[in-house]
């Protein structure tokens, strides 16, 4: 930043520190926020200005708590930058009263610290919704990867929706965290909801199934759909030995099997389940 000659640096500072009440007031007018917020930030850049050595950390700082705050609301970057900038313009008319060309000098220098200031404020809005963006992707890939237990000793993991790697590694840690705090021996995925099953989908369930092994639970995969079945056949991928059923009933039932529970069909509204006795 170029500095000016020193007697309009010291005419340009003078004014802005002289003109508190005057600027605020037309300051709050041009932006429309707050008088408080204002006020702080004409405070942090009072202590710059007055210092020896220009130092703008604590504007900068409510700035970018500003800025955070503003994402939240949902107000766009340039509505915080023109807040920014809108400084210039109550400033301006003060030198424009004053009329004096040190003042005039002094003004172009102080207006590109505001304009860095005003464009520190993009990065930090940039940085705070990437920030929320990157939370709330979270969140949705917890909330669309649910682990329920179906059974004593069995859990299932119902997919909707693309599984794509990192969604995948969601899935995983779920699921191994389930079966160690239910102590379950017995997992069923259901791809009911998954759209296809291409190669990279299908690598993502053998991995989730071999994690589960070595945790000592058993996968069953269900949700095969015929569609989903001949594309399986046609891409050549291989399940090995790992139990695929149609259904997720199938698939329950299959799991309750291995568990000890003997299912028995009564009355046609009506399934009785006896659990074996050792």
């Amino acid at each position: 930043m170029t500095v000016p000659a020193e007697a309009a640096r010291r005419r340009i500072v003078d004014l802005f520190l002289s003109s508190e009440e005057r600027l605020l007031q037309r300051w709050t007018q041009l932006s429309g926020a707050s008088s408080d917020e204002l006020r702080d930030l004409y405070q942090a850049l009072h202590a710059a200005l007055s210092g020896e050595e220009a130092d703008f950390a604590d504007a900068r700082g409510l700035l970018a708590e500003l800025s955070r705050g503003r994402v939240r609301q949902g107000h766009t970057p340039s509505d915080t930058a023109r807040l920014v900038f809108s400084l210039k313009e109550a400033l301006y008319e003060v030198v424009e009263a004053d009329g004096g060309p040190d003042a005039l000098r002094g003004f172009v220098w102080f207006s590109r610290l505001v304009d860095d200031l005003g464009l520190y404020t993009f990065e930090t809005y940039t940085s705070a919704r990437e920030r929320i963006i990157f939370d709330q992707t979270e969140q949705l890939l917890e909330l669309s990867t649910p682990v329920v237990k179906l059974w004593e000793g069995i859990v299932a993991v119902p997919l909707v929706g693309t599984l794509d790697s990192a969604r995948a590694q969601v899935v995983m840690e779920k699921l191994l965290q389930t079966l160690v705090d239910t102590g379950s021996e017995q997992a069923v995925i259901d791809i009911t909801g998954v759209p296809a099953v291409d190669t990279q989908v299908a690598q993502h369930l053998l991995k989730t199934v071999v994690a589960a092994r070595l945790m000592g639970a058993e996968c069953v995969i269900s949700g095969i759909r015929p569609q989903i079945a001949h594309t399986i056949v046609t891409l050549g991928i291989e399940f090995g030995d790992i139990v695929t059923k149609a259904s997720l009933a199938d698939a329950l039932a299959y799991a309750l099997g291995r568990s000890g529970v003997e299912i028995t069909r009564g009355a046609p509204t009506r399934v009785a389940v006896r659990a074996e006795r050792a």
